[in-house]
């Protein structure tokens, strides 16, 4: 169980860096100093919040622009002198707009700051924006107009031709029809009102 009393304050004389992690994808998000009244501030409200080292007290993540970071838990590490927080995002976490403050500066031909399989989660919050926003010209937007029977039935046909390809050997087949299941499955769990983020929270509890 996380203790603040297990963190080396003297280390860092009284601040500790906090590495913040999108809960769900693993994205790096932002890296912000805490001390133990930023801590305190942030189990007590649910709020990720850190100490401003510029104007000397502490300050909530989303204070003014509303994009907050809800707390899911913190970690501390094997030194005890950094924090993992996790945390999921209200809106862009970079004050750019960028969902993370890594984003916009990336090197090396960087096109992400999460995992390969964040895309997923990046997917599905695409779905979900398509969902509520309905854009003109979007195939997304034409299978929710379609309703949730059409979109089961591209769920089925999309699965029966997943198994063809793989029955058959082809392995970039296989790979398009997979991706193609994917995608109409995330449609699919968006029309009743689910989410990728669901089906993990499934499969982890049965892992269990």
């Amino acid at each position: 169980m996380f203790d603040a009393n297990d963190i080396d304050w003297d280390k860092g004389d009284g601040l500790v860096p906090a590495v913040v992690q999108h809960a769900f994808d693993g994205r790096v998000l932002m890296l912000g100093y805490m001390n133990r009244e930023s801590l305190a501030v942030t189990l007590d409200s649910g709020r990720v919040s850190f100490w401003s080292r510029s104007r000397g007290k502490p300050w909530t993540k989303g204070e003014t622009s509303g994009n907050v970071l809800e707390l899911v838990d913190i970690s501390v590490d094997c030194d005890a002198d950094t924090l993992l927080v996790r945390a999921r995002p209200k809106g862009p976490t970079c004050h750019l707009g960028d969902d993370s403050c890594f984003d916009g500066r990336a090197l090396a031909g960087a096109a992400t700051t999460g995992p390969g399989l964040g895309f997923l989660a990046a997917l599905d919050r695409l779905v979900e924006a398509r969902e509520r926003e309905r854009p003109e010209g979007s195939y997304t937007t034409r299978l929710f107009e379609a309703g949730t029977k059409r979109v089961a039935q591209k769920v089925g046909e999309e699965g029966v031709e997943t198994a063809l390809a793989a029955a058959a050997g082809d392995r970039d087949e296989l790979l398009d029809e997979s991706a193609d299941l994917l995608y109409h499955l995330l449609v699919l769990l968006r029309c009743r009102d689910a989410s990728l983020q669901d089906v993990v929270t499934r499969l982890a509890a049965r892992h269990g």
